[in-house]
């Protein structure tokens, strides 16, 4: 199991809690992200291979990889009031794991959703 995890600055706090509720299952799998996010997520001690920050071009290695079906799930914690400079990449993340049939959870609702239906099938 791969899942790429991604938070605007607005969200990291809360994708750190929010993973920290699985972390037993996810020292288990393997985590990539984007720079920063994973930076967030080393420090609350979960391992995570960080790529670029994101509007450095993290999301588009993120989407590469989920191009090339190297991900099983991706967890974006977007912000949707506040303005960030590389929306087109955004954009183009979710649109690739639509093409390509990838779980994306943008809230943590989803995320939470997805994770739970995850650990019921282990």
């Amino acid at each position: 199991m791969r899942i790429a995890i991604i938070a605007h600055d607005g969200k990291k706090a809360e994708m750190v809690a929010f993973l920290l509720k699985y972390k037993e299952y996810l020292e288990k799998i393997e985590l990539v992200s984007t720079g920063t996010t994973g930076s967030h997520v080393e420090k609350a001690g979960l391992k995570v291979l960080r790529y670029l920050s994101g509007p450095l071009g993290g999301d588009a290695q993120i989407a590469a990889e989920a191009a090339e079906k190297k991900l099983d799930m991706v967890i974006f914690f977007r912000d949707p009031l506040d303005k960030h400079p590389h929306e087109p990449d955004v954009q183009m993340l979710m649109r690739i794991c639509d093409v390509h049939d990838i779980p994306l959870a943008t809230n943590p609702a989803a995320a939470r959703l997805m994770m739970d239906t995850l650990l019921k099938r282990i």
